[in-house]
């Protein structure tokens, strides 16, 4: 599982190269090379699942750079599902919406507003914890779900709909 992380909250204008650089560098780059090197040892019927973000799908002024390294990991998990389908592997994303967690200086959890606005705008009415998101890895997997392959599954309670 790819679960690495950076964070950074400006324009497409300000984003410096090297800001640029650090995102991908963790997003992408990271989790392209590193599941490379795995390869030998992943298991004929192995699982890969990698982490995107809900801002893959919806644009938010400010996470330009974080939003697009996680759509390559999208694309990147399709081609994964496709040449490693014939060894049994899958390899899946999973999107999680906001969460309560340390990322982006804890952000979500630890400023009032920001939960509030992310509350405001999810279905279900709260921001995200991790054990919203745990249940979800651990039935990609499980051998029941041998069959999803190369799918995108947003767990967000229902962010942005």
């Amino acid at each position: 599982m790819n679960n690495a992380g950076n964070s950074l909250h400006a324009s497409v204008a300000e984003t410096t190269e090297a800001q640029f650089d650090a995102i991908v560098n963790v997003h992408f780059k990271g989790v392209y090379f590193l599941t490379q090197k795995l390869l030998p040892l992943i298991e004929d019927g192995g699982r890969i699942i990698n982490i995107s973000s809900g801002l893959a799908r919806v644009a938010v002024p400010g996470s330009s750079a974080y939003g697009a390294a996680k759509g390559a990991v999208e694309v990147l998990t399709r081609y994964l599902a496709k040449e490693l389908g014939p060894r049994g592997i899958t390899a899946n994303v999973v999107a999680p919406g906001a969460i309560q967690t340390d990322f982006s200086g804890g952000m979500v959890r630890d400023n009032p507003a920001v939960n509030q606005m992310v509350a405001d705008n999810t279905a279900l009415g709260r921001a995200g914890v991790a054990d919203d998101i745990g249940p979800m890895i651990a039935a990609l997997l499980a051998d029941e779900n041998r069959w999803v392959n190369g799918q995108r599954i947003e767990v967000s309670g229902g962010m942005a709909l």
